[in-house]
């Protein structure tokens, strides 16, 4: 019978490492009191089973991927990997799935047709996983998206991030609020549709996060 991998592994010397190499963090930053998290580019295939499991929850509606199987969730972040504009991570918590990331020029977006984009803009998408069962769940966002503030404002150098919540996505505008974002107009995100992505009209807050409310003390 041929070995699989799976018993090439139970076959392989003692010794012998053959664990798959962890992926380099593009930021990794140790949160007081909450742990180290970490951001990794998103693997549209291996990180398949993980993201289709947080898009297809009822919880994740406002994300729009409910009803996709996990190879239709792979083939949408195998096509975003294609784009100098766009990027997808994952974000883990002490070496756990916590969260995925999206970030995105605006001038290269639908946002850009309802707000004046400034040089130095980022948009960002967030997902958070949810907190692991028995996990303390106090501080679990805040921790999370400081984590985000500070690898897409110093870490890309950028000025300011956009985000652009649904307006029936209160939890999300209230969490992005109590982060220092100050609430923008509510825009309607026009329909996109073409061959690679088709994307429904939105009404969505925008909401605005500086990099001088979000690190004082940065010139």
């Amino acid at each position: 019978m041929p070995r699989t991998p799976a018993r090439e592994a139970a076959h392989a010397p003692a010794d012998e490492d053959v664990r798959t190499p962890a992926r380099e963090a593009v930021h990794a930053q140790t949160v007081p009191g909450f742990g180290t998290v970490r951001v990794l580019r998103l693997d549209p295939h291996a990180d398949a089973p993980t993201v289709h499991a947080w898009v297809r929850e009822e919880r994740a509606a406002f994300w729009g991927m409910n009803g996709l199987t996990e190879e239709q969730v792979a083939e949408i972040y195998a096509h975003l990997d294609t784009l100098d504009t766009h990027h997808a991570y994952l974000l883990e918590k002490d070496g756990d799935p916590a969260g995925l990331l999206q970030t995105y020029e605006p001038e290269a977006d639908r946002v850009s047709e309802c707000y004046e984009v400034r040089p130095g803009d980022i948009g960002v998408h967030l997902l958070l996983a949810p907190a692991a069962e028995g996990a303390p769940t106090s501080g679990w966002s805040s921790a999370l998206l400081s984590a985000v503030a500070s690898y897409v404002l110093r870490g890309l150098d950028r000025r300011r991030v956009v985000v652009d919540p649904d307006v029936r996505n209160e939890k999300a505008i209230t969490r992005f609020l109590k982060q220092g974002f100050v609430a923008g107009e509510v825009v309607v995100l026009p329909e996109i549709d073409l061959p690679d992505v088709h994307l429904p009209e939105k009404h969505a807050q925008l909401a605005f996060l500086t990099r001088e409310v979000a690190f004082p003390g940065d010139a």
